[in-house]
């Protein structure tokens, strides 16, 4: 019988995010709460959460997205994984997708705000480390 080397051990929990750019080249930021328990409160950061029991991150940044945006998640390609080392310390898978809307339609389900920044303008937002990391190791592989 074979024994698995991960037997006993906890299981990874993992997440997934979307960096979702414009035409322009603006990436969509989501104000998080203000709140007590929550991973990274009031820091800007991209749509996305945590993946549920068995869940894979394909399943969960669509469901994410429907659920925190009313985004259907069409076009999403997978990107890289990086771990929330200071946060959540969930392993964290990175999509990309295009959405040309006004965000300000958009049916935002928790969180306070939904709103396109261009690269230029995120030097002074409050970002966790971990999406700051993800959106500049997007950025240096997009098309001029």
């Amino acid at each position: 019988m074979h024994q698995d080397a991960t037997a006993g051990l906890p299981a990874t929990t993992r997440g997934a995010v979307a960096i979702i750019a414009n035409r322009r080249g603006e990436l969509l930021l989501h104000l998080r709460d203000d709140l007590p328990g929550i991973a990274w409160p009031g820091h800007w950061s991209v749509l996305g959460g945590g993946c549920d029991p068995g869940e894979e991150p394909a399943a969960a940044i669509v469901r994410e997205l429907d659920g925190e945006a009313g985004l259907d998640g069409d076009g999403l390609s997978e990107l890289f994984e990086i771990r929330d080392e200071h946060g959540s310390g969930q392993l964290i898978t990175f999509f990309s997708a295009a959405w040309n809307g006004d965000e300000a339609e958009l049916p935002l389900s928790e969180g306070v705000k939904l709103q396109f920044f261009a690269p230029k303008d995120l030097e002074f937002r409050t970002i966790p480390p971990f999406i700051r990391d993800g959106i500049t190791r997007y950025l240096a592989t997009r098309p001029a």
